[in-house]
């Protein structure tokens, strides 16, 4: 158990160290955070009140889509995971360190949102802080199991950039954080119900708690783990 955690602190403090990654993780995200806050309440008055959640969902998909799966790809892409198999170490203790480790840094740069948005900007709290922290960490979750199966898939940086890049852009852009997805056509409303910022920003934003909404994000989930274990066990049996 101390060697595990001692794994996962060791991660976390890897990803500090990685300039890419701290960029990823917290410098762009307060960045757009910064800008587009202002932007966004100047423009909108009523966006103050979906601003932390809006915020949110840019960081965590961001961190999680962007930023997780590198660690994943230069470690299960290279000859780094036959040290694993040299030292007696389960194969899967990579990718359940960085899951925790990016798990971390998304709560983080989550909370620094939620904090500073009121002070800033003037945002409105979430009127149900229960609903509100229980869909940010179903959200995190599902973000960071998607960004295990690009990280477990693609071995090749720079295509899991272009991969990536490919999932996050129409993940924003199509979530309802920019503007009410109500603008956008029939077409593309259906293309973003299969992205977790979708369902978790409507998640994020109701008073009430609808089960409905976790549906798509449980399925995710699911098949997320199940394309990761696969992935897992061939990697074993290389």
């Amino acid at each position: 158990m101390n060697a595990f955690l001692y794994g996962v602190v060791l991660q976390w403090k890897l990803d500090l160290r990685n300039k890419g990654m701290l960029i990823t993780y917290y410098v762009v995200p307060l960045v757009f955070f910064t800008f587009m806050g202002g932007i966004f309440t100047s423009i909108n008055p009523h966006a103050k009140e979906t601003l932390i959640q809006s915020m949110t969902v840019f960081g965590v998909t961001m961190g999680a889509i962007l930023g997780s799966p590198t660690p994943l790809a230069l470690v299960y892409g290279s000859e780094i995971k036959k040290s694993y198999k040299v030292g007696g170490i389960p194969i899967w203790v990579a990718a359940l360190n960085n899951f925790i480790s990016a798990f971390v840094h998304l709560i983080i740069i989550s909370l620094v949102i939620f904090f500073i948005s009121p002070i800033a900007f003037h945002a409105k709290m979430p009127s149900n802080l229960y609903i509100y922290f229980l869909s940010l960490v179903i959200f995190i979750i599902t973000s960071l199991a998607v960004g295990m199966v690009l990280g477990l898939i693609i071995n090749s940086t720079s295509k899991l950039t272009m991969v990536a890049q490919l999932v996050f852009l129409p993940s924003i852009m199509l979530a309802g954080i920019m503007f009410p997805v109500t603008m956008l056509p029939n077409v593309l409303q259906n293309v973003g119900k299969i992205f977790p910022a979708t369902w978790a920003f409507k998640l994020m934003t109701s008073d009430i708690f609808d089960a409905k909404l976790l549906i798509p994000l449980v399925i995710i989930i699911m098949l997320s783990i199940c394309i990761s274990g696969y992935k897992l066990s061939k990697i074993i049996l290389e």
